[in-house]
């Protein structure tokens, strides 16, 4: 398998999706591609922008305690804890991806959850149909009356460019002379 530096970066050096297609991996692999949601805040940014909420809603929850309203404070305090666990759920939710491999024998799926749990999926590739289906926010591969989808969490542009590349890397594998 290539290295990181042998790949061909769709999005840059954080990149969402990356491809492989040189021709010296031809024969083994074909396209491999690691899809990932996107997160824009790092644990730390979260970290800080619980302190800042934190700190307007003390001075907040202190107004009101000044003024009588002493109870406004608690569920000031509740909003915080409560904006602190749902963001780390959704940074959480960050550790999802999925891995597409095409090699001449298979296209393989493989999707990991948040939570670690593996699900892996094998489609045979000269019969593969690969359909964006935006209705549903997805990539859908199908072959031999099986259908898997891929990509839910990436955005419009991204799934029709991965759906672009591996179309790409099949016209390649179909085109190949057979040995």
């Amino acid at each position: 398998m290539a290295s990181p530096g042998d790949c061909d970066s769709v999005y840059g050096k954080d990149a969402t999706l990356n491809y492989y297609g040189s021709m010296a991996e031809a024969s083994a692999l074909l396209f491999s591609a690691l899809l990932r949601p996107n997160r824009s805040a790092s644990l730390h940014g979260i970290n800080v922008l619980i302190v800042l909420v934190a700190v307007v809603f003390f001075a907040t929850g202190l107004g009101f305690a000044y003024l009588g309203a002493w109870p406004v404070a608690g569920f000031i305090g509740l909003d915080v804890a409560l904006l602190y666990v749902a963001l780390r759920i959704n940074h959480r939710a960050g550790n999802a991806f999925e891995t597409v491999t095409l090699t001449e024998g298979e296209l393989a799926i493989t999707s990991v959850d948040h939570w670690g749990r593996r699900r892996s999926f094998a489609l045979q590739p000269y019969w593969l149909q690969v359909n964006v289906d935006e209705e549903n926010k997805r990539v859908e591969l199908r072959s031999h009356g099986r259908a898997v989808a891929v990509g839910a969490f990436l955005t419009p542009e991204e799934r029709a460019e991965f759906a672009d590349a591996l179309r790409a890397a099949l016209r390649r594998l179909r085109a190949a002379p057979s040995v």
